[in-house]
C-alpha cells in the first residue's frame, strides 16, 4: 500500500507541483474521520465503486478516500484541512457527468460526496423560488415543486440520479432550454464553500441586484474548480395545465429547421421543446426491444419531437392546429400527437434513450457540440461526410436540441466491426474532423457536458488565449493552492 501511494504521490507532484500532497492515504483517512466521523469516510477501494465508475467508463483511477459530510460546517472543516495540507478535493453529486469532472485524475485526491446535502430548504411559489441543497436529486426537486403546484423545468435523461450541485456545476441544459434556459439561467443564487473554508452566502430571490459582479454566474458552470456549491435558490414556474406533444416526420435537417422556425412563430414561449431524432435511432431501439411500440406515425428519415405547454385557462389544440398548417404547407409529411400520458412517455423515451441505444450497437464516438441554429443542417451534412470519408460504413447518429443549437453528434461503428480496433483507429481522427466543422461554423466544442478532464487539451487549443488567462487568474485568486478539482477544466 505504501509503495503504491508513493508512486501516486510522485505522479501527482509531477502533474500538479502546487499541490505537495505530503499526507499518505492512511493519514488522510485518519484526518477526515476525525473531522467528519469514521462512518462518513470510505477508505476501502472495493467500496468506492459507485463514486469512481462514471457513466462512460473512460476514467479508471481510484481515490485516496471518499468523504460524505453531513452539513455545511463539516464541509468547511474538510476544505480548511485540505487547503492547509494541499490535498486535492473532487466535489461530486450524482456521478452522472460525461467528461470526468467528478472522478479522480491521479488517484491521490479525496472525493467529497454531497449526497447527504439532500434537503429542500424552502419553496416560495409567490416569489417563484425554491431553495435546494446540492445533494437533492433532480427528480426529487421536480416532485417537491410539483407538490406545491409549481414546476422546476430542468429535465435531463439522468434526472433520477443527477443532483442539483452537479447539475449547476456543469451548467446542464436538458430538453427545456428553449423555453426556460439552462442551469445558469435558472439559478438565482448559490451558497458555496470557498477553497479556504469560508462560506459564501449568496442565496437570494432577487430578480434585480446590481451590487457588483454576479458571483453565482461564475460558480455555476465552474465544475467545482472555484468553490463547492452547497445550496442554490432556483427559479420555479407555474405548473402547466397540460402538455401537447407530437412526433413529426420531416425529410431532412433543413426541413426540420423550417418547421422549427414556423413553430416558434406560431407558439412563441409555449414551445418548450424541439428535438431532432434520426430514423437510425428508432431502428436501434426497436431492434433491441427498448420501446414497447413504435411511437411514430410512419417511417421517415428524420423526426422532430415537439412539445408545447398549455397553461391554465388556455384552450387545447394549439399544436394540432399548427401541425395541420405545417402539413398543408409541406413542412412535414406526417405526424402523431400524444393522446395519453403513455403516448407522451413513449415519445420521450424514444428521445431519452438515444445515447443508451448506441451502446447496444457496439462502440460509438460521441460529441456534445453546438452551432448557430441555422447552421445545424450544414453541421450534420458536413460532419457526416467527413466521418464517412475516414471510416466507410460508419453510422452517423446526430440528435438533440435543435431549438438551441446543441446537437449530440455521435457515430456508431460499422456493423460487425471490432469495437476496440474501431476506437483505436478512428476516435481521435473523427473528433478532429467534427471539431473542425464545428469551429468553422462558429460553434462550441462543449455545449452542455462541460470540460472536465476529457477536454482540457481541447479547450487549450480552441479557447481565446485572453479568455484562458482570465480564467486562470480567477482560479488563482479563489483557489491559490489549487485544491479544488485539480487538473479539471484548466491545466
Amino acid at each position: 500500500m505504501q509503495a503504491s501511494t508513493g508512486k501516486l504521490q510522485a505522479l501527482f507532484r509531477q502533474q500538479f507541483p502546487g499541490l505537495i500532497m505530503p499526507l499518505s492515504a492512511a493519514e488522510a483517512v485518519s484526518a477526515l474521520a476525525a473531522i467528519a466521523g469514521s462512518e462518513a469516510v470510505i477508505a476501502d477501494t472495493s467500496r468506492m465503486g459507485a463514486y469512481l465508475n462514471e457513466p462512460r467508463k473512460r476514467f479508471h483511477q481510484t481515490a485516496a478516500a471518499v468523504v460524505l459530510p453531513a452539513g455545511v460546517e463539516t464541509l468547511q472543516a474538510i476544505v480548511r484541512w485540505a487547503n492547509e495540507n494541499r490535498v486535492g478535493l473532487i466535489p461530486q453529486g450524482g456521478n452522472t457527468g460525461l467528461v470526468g469532472a467528478q472522478v479522480p485524475l491521479t488517484g491521490t485526491e479525496v472525493i467529497v460526496s454531497l449526497s447527504r446535502f439532500d434537503r429542500i430548504r424552502a419553496i416560495d411559489t409567490a416569489a417563484g423560488v425554491m431553495t435546494a441543497e446540492a445533494g437533492v436529486i433532480l427528480e426529487n426537486a421536480h416532485r417537491a415543486a410539483e407538490a406545491q403546484g409549481a414546476m422546476f423545468p430542468l429535465w435531463l435523461a439522468s434526472q433520477g440520479s443527477a443532483r442539483i450541485g452537479g447539475v449547476l456545476s456543469s451548467n446542464a441544459g436538458g430538453v427545456n432550454v428553449l423555453a426556460y434556459g439552462n442551469a445558469r439561467e435558472l439559478t438565482m443564487g448559490v451558497e458555496a464553500v470557498l477553497a479556504d473554508g469560508r462560506l459564501y452566502r449568496g442565496l437570494n430571490a432577487l430578480k434585480k441586484d446590481n451590487t457588483g459582479y454576479d458571483l453565482k454566474d461564475l460558480l455555476v458552470g465552474a465544475e467545482g474548480t472555484l468553490a463547492i456549491i452547497t445550496a442554490a435558490s432556483l427559479k420555479i414556474f407555474p405548473l402547466p395545465e397540460d402538455h401537447e406533444t407530437a412526433l413529426v416526420n420531416v425529410a431532412s435537417p433543413e426541413a426540420a429547421l423550417e418547421l422549427f422556425q414556423f413553430m416558434r412563430q406560431r407558439a412563441g414561449s409555449r414551445l418548450n421543446a424541439f428535438e431532432l431524432i434520426p430514423a437510425i435511432g428508432l431502428e436501434f431501439q426497436l431492434r433491441h426491444g427498448m420501446l414497447d411500440a413504435d411511437p411514430t406515425a410512419s417511417p421517415s428519415p428524420w423526426y422532430a419531437l415537439i412539445e408545447l405547454t398549455r397553461m391554465a385557462g388556455t384552450a387545447p389544440g394549439a399544436l394540432q392546429q399548427a401541425l395541420e398548417t405545417a402539413l398543408e404547407g409541406g413542412l412535414a409529411s406526417d405526424a402523431v400527437i400524444a393522446e395519453s400520458l403513455a403516448d407522451r412517455t413513449r415519445m420521450w423515451a424514444f428521445r431519452e434513450q438515444m445515447s443508451e441505444c448506441q451502446s447496444k450497437e457496439g462502440a460509438s464516438i460521441k460529441h456534445d457540440v453546438s452551432v448557430p441554429i441555422a447552421a445545424i443542417p450544414r453541421l450534420i451534412a458536413e460532419g457526416s461526410a467527413a466521418a464517412e470519408r475516414l471510416s466507410p460504413g460508419i453510422r452517423p447518429v446526430p440528435f438533440g436540441h435543435m431549438g438551441d443549437g446543441n446537437i449530440h453528434f455521435n457515430f456508431s461503428q460499422p456493423p460487425g466491426a471490432d469495437a476496440r480496433s474501431f476506437m483505436a483507429r478512428y476516435d481521435e481522427a473523427i473528433h478532429t474532423a467534427i471539431y473542425d466543422v464545428v469551429l468553422r461554423l462558429g460553434g462550441s466544442v462543449s455545449a452542455e457536458h462541460g470540460i472536465g478532464q476529457l477536454k482540457v487539451d481541447l479547450l487549450r487549443q480552441v479557447k481565446d488565449p485572453v479568455a484562458l488567462d482570465m480564467m486562470r487568474a480567477i482560479k488563482t485568486a479563489l483557489d491559490p493552492n489549487g485544491i479544488l478539482n485539480p487538473g479539471k477544466m484548466l491545466a
